[in-house]
């Protein structure tokens, strides 16, 4: 954007309850704009704010500004992380598609709360959970992979296409061992499955859950307890996926029978896997992409819903890891270079040794 020509453009509210949400409590979220993109925006007259800045800078706030009134109107919060959100979306050329991000619901809770897609990698992520069989839901912490998944379970039960819901996970120990905990082994997971627990109970109530619970409609069980069953009519989700190995995640997909979804979920970036293990998840969603039945679906720190420092974190991380795979790309194409000028002094040196060889060493004397 630099040494761009400065323009001033002008946004206009539908309505003066619109302007206080796109301003935010103390304009915290007109602040946010003008750091993020470089622009100065300030209230021309009325509903209008006028936005002055380097050309496309503007055109990247008004756009940004527009998606996020789209929101308001469909009852969204315009706080921080609405608009980071938006300016992403802007960035990458979606932010027209957001006026339709936030139409049908994809569960409602056991208090009336409405379950709703909030970026547009979730809406193609709950689509393909509509129409697929198997569904691989990879990205960053967040992105809502799990949550949402659950909510199309409990919506798939309650519409009664499907007897069962099982949610799974690999009891991999994060830099603990399971055995020093105390109880029995059922008790030794739970802390791997609460949030499989806190989110099928905000969708069904305490009470509901506790009775799917003891008739075994809802089931929720280490990977382990997995194999050697065929699941049939059931919604199953298996969640922390990158962390099984492709043994476990083969066991897990082949237990799918007739009438069940499967949707599995991972961040292949946070893989907990003993040294010299690979992911499951990872080799599944390559080998499995152009399967019919089966969709993969990428989810990205653009569609981080928690705290907005989230999304700052999953991107200094992701920027880290690029950095040090340069490094590594660049250390190993050093690598290469010092192997291959080592192999031509080599065969200098044995050319040079063997046309010395070659030379007359002179005639013996004769006795």
């Amino acid at each position: 954007m630099k040494n761009e020509a400065r323009t001033t453009k002008y946004f206009k509210a539908s309505s003066a309850d619109r302007l206080y949400e796109l301003l935010g409590a103390y304009d915290e979220n007109l602040k946010t704009l003008e750091t993020e993109l470089g622009v100065e925006i300030s209230l021309a007259d009325g509903l209008t704010l006028k936005i002055t800045g380097e050309e496309s800078a503007a055109e990247l706030c008004e756009k940004t500004l527009k998606a996020a009134m789209n929101a308001a109107e469909k009852g969204e919060k315009i706080d921080e992380r609405q608009i980071l959100y938006c300016i992403e979306a802007a960035k990458s050329g979606e932010a027209e598609e957001t006026e339709k991000l936030f139409d049908g619901v994809v569960a409602t809770t056991a208090t009336g709360k409405k379950i709703k897609c909030k970026t547009l990698g979730q809406k193609k992520y709950v689509e393909a959970i509509e129409k697929n069989a198997v569904v691989f839901g990879i990205g960053p912490a967040g992105t809502g992979k799990t949550y949402l998944a659950v909510a199309k379970a409990v919506a798939a039960f309650k519409a009664k296409k499907a007897e069962k819901i099982i949610l799974t996970r690999p009891a991999v120990e994060a830099g603990e061992n399971l055995g020093f905990l105390p109880g029995d082994l059922q008790e030794k997971v739970d802390p791997y499955l609460r949030p499989l627990y806190d989110a099928l109970q905000e969708m069904f109530g305490a009470e509901q859950y506790e009775k799917l619970m003891e008739r075994g409609v809802i089931e929720v069980a280490p990977l382990a307890y997995m194999r050697g069953r065929t699941l049939s009519s059931a919604f199953i989700i298996l969640d922390e996926a990158q962390n099984t190995t492709r043994e476990q995640m083969k066991m897990f997909l082949t237990r799918m029978g007739e009438g069940s979804r499967v949707v599995v979920t991972g961040d292949v970036t946070q893989i907990d896997l003993p040294r010299g293990k690979s992911s499951g998840l990872s080799h599944a969603a390559k080998i499995l992409e152009n399967v019919d039945g089966v969709k993969v679906c990428v989810l990205s720190d653009k569609d981080v819903v928690r705290h907005p420092l989230v999304m700052r974190i999953v991107k200094a991380y992701e920027k880290d890891e690029e950095a040090r795979e340069k490094a590594r790309e660049a250390k190993e194409q050093r690598e290469k270079e010092q192997r291959e000028k080592e192999q031509r002094e080599a065969k200098s040196n044995g050319e040079k040794a063997n046309g010395e060889e070659a030379q007359p060493g002179g005639t013996k004397e004769k006795t």
